[in-house]
């Protein structure tokens, strides 16, 4: 068991890690908000973060990560409600969660 749930949590750093290249440095929300491809690389990878935090769930209800069930319900709102995301609610997510998931994720692929 614990070889899968090393494999979502690799799926999770990795699509981080995806992301944190994709937004680069400096973080600006005018370049994000400028740009549909980076919007929706940044999308398409935080949908696999709600897949692999999902599959964790099943695995470990009792995993160490910070508003999992919120993660997955983002993955269905972009994939479901696709056309009700707002540029501003992803950039929130990547400017105020995804350190927090990150250092999760690197602690639990540690332990």
């Amino acid at each position: 068991m614990q070889r899968e749930i090393n494999k979502y949590l690799f799926d999770i750093q990795t699509a981080l890690d995806n992301i944190e290249a994709y937004v680069g440095q400096p973080k600006l929300f005018e370049t994000f908000k400028g740009n549909l491809m980076l919007q929706q690389a940044v999308e398409r990878n935080l949908e696999i973060i709600g897949e692999a935090v999902n599959s964790l769930l099943q695995i470990d209800p009792e995993i160490k990560i910070t508003s999992a069930r919120r993660m997955v319900d983002t993955r269905n709102k972009i994939i479901h409600g696709y056309d009700e995301i707002q540029p501003e609610q992803i950039w929130n997510i990547i400017i105020n969660h995804l350190h927090i998931l990150k250092n999760e994720v690197e602690t639990l692929l540690n332990n």
